[in-house]
Formats: C-alpha cells, sequence, structure tokens
C-alpha cells in the first residue's frame, strides 16, 4: 500500500463510504468496538468492503496521526461520466470500444473481463450502480491492477447510457446464446459497444432490442453456457484479432 492515498479515522471514512469513494482495503485495530465503529461496519457491509484487523503497530506504520484505530486505503479506479466516453482518445489506427456489463453480479468475474478487456484495447467499461458487482478491493485485485488502468462508467440506466451510445453513431453487439450470428462473423471493427450479460439471466431484454447485431459463441457438450469472463475474454480477443489486420 505504500505511495497509495490513504484516510483514517472512522468518521471520515464513514462520510467517504458515502460519498462514493472506492475502498481497496481497510484495516482496524483488533478489538475496536462502540457505536461508530459498529456504523462503519454497516457502512462497509452495505458497499461490500472487508474490515481486515491487525495490531495497532500496523496502522501506526501507515501514519503517526490519530487514526482512531481505522485506515483505510483508497482506490485509483478512474471513473468518468457517460459523456466523456464520446471524447476519450482514440487508441491509433482503432475506432472506439466500449464494454458494458449487464447484471454481473461476482467480483471475481468482474475483475477478471477488466482485466481482458483492458489487454484486448477496451476503452472504457460502463457498470450499472445497481445489480452489480461492487468495484472494490477484491476485483481490483483479480483484474490484476487492469481496473486502475482503464475508466469505468456507473450508471443508474444501462438502456439509456446504451442508447446514447448508439444515437452518437457506436454499433451495439449483444453476446447472447440465442444470437443470429456465431461471433467470429461479426464485424467488431466499427466504433462498437459490446453487451455481456449474467450467466443466469443473460443480457436484458430492454438492452437486446438496442442491439444491432447478437453474437453467439458456438459450443459442443452438455454445458449450455460459459463463464461470462471466458466468454468476455473470446469475443473481446476476437475484436483485437479484426482490429489487428
Amino acid at each position: 500500500m505504500e505511495n497509495q492515498e490513504y484516510i483514517f479515522g472512522i468518521r471520515a471514512i464513514i462520510e467517504a463510504l458515502a460519498a462514493g469513494k472506492v475502498i481497496d482495503k481497510l484495516i482496524a485495530r483488533k478489538g475496536l468496538n462502540g457505536e461508530l465503529f459498529a456504523e462503519l461496519q454497516q457502512a462497509c457491509k452495505k458497499k461490500d468492503v472487508r474490515i481486515q484487523y491487525v495490531d495497532n503497530a500496523v496502522l501506526d506504520k501507515v501514519t503517526t496521526a490519530n487514526h482512531q484505530g481505522v485506515i483505510a486505503f483508497l482506490s485509483k479506479i478512474d471513473y468518468i461520466k457517460l459523456e466523456q466516453i464520446l471524447t476519450l482518445p482514440p487508441q491509433e489506427g482503432r475506432e472506439p470500444l466500449v464494454l458494458v456489463l449487464d447484471g454481473i453480479t461476482d467480483v471475481r468475474n468482474l475483475g477478471a473481463i477488466a482485466r481482458s478487456a483492458h489487454c484486448a484495447g477496451v476503452d472504457a467499461i460502463i457498470v450499472p450502480t445497481k445489480g452489480s458487482a461492487p468495484i472494490n478491493g477484491e476485483s481490483v485485485k483479480t483484474s490484476a491492477g487492469a481496473l486502475h488502468h482503464i475508466p469505468i462508467c456507473m450508471t443508474n440506466n444501462s438502456y439509456f447510457a446504451v442508447k446514447f451510445l448508439k444515437d452518437n453513431g457506436m454499433r451495439i453487439v449483444g453476446a447472447t446464446e440465442h444470437g443470429a450470428d456465431d461471433y467470429y462473423k461479426v464485424d467488431f471493427r466499427k466504433a462498437t459497444v459490446i453487451i455481456m450479460g449474467s450467466e443466469d439471466k443473460g443480457i436484458s431484454n430492454q438492452l437486446l432490442k438496442l442491439c444491432d447485431a447478437k453474437a453467439k459463441i458456438p459450443m459442443v457438450g452438455h454445458i449450455e453456457s460459459l463463464n461470462v469472463s471466458v466468454a468476455a475474454g473470446i469475443i473481446l480477443f476476437e475484436t483485437l484479432r479484426q482490429r489487428s489486420k
């Protein structure tokens, strides 16, 4: 955690969580209790932030200030507004590529998808504020740090976000087992939004209606679907293959 921004003090951390700050790691003194700390525990539970209990000496190594037995290390996630996606500098020789995660609730899947997305040249990831895995220390760790290098857009309305990008000239491709085309037959070379849905429900009907193409991954065997992070990797690297020609 060296050189990482941190805050300390129970009330300060509660306020930071309420303001939407993303915490990678939170350490607290063993045996800490009291009403205010109980309030912090509840706030952490709501945001899916785990508390790691340590000896006071560990806290004192971070800061000699009055930390009140609690220190939170802030994430370096780059959050952007929806409109900013259109102004992101394009990667050399490539059209914009945006990934939308619809109902991905497992932090490990989110992290793994972000890792593939960064390696495949995705310019931004759109994640709904509700019904999605939290972006926290565990998802950052699973992404191998990729979430620190790719802009994230949080949205209250995924349909509005996708429609906004569609209205601004981007092609919408939904990854679904009910797709009409095998994924390698879909043209990903244009400015594209790729939507990945949850493993159990898939892409919502609202978002499917916005799709210009629906891509499927052909499979054999008795398993009906792939892990969503695996499916995302397959489609993202097909996108990279097409764009690298």
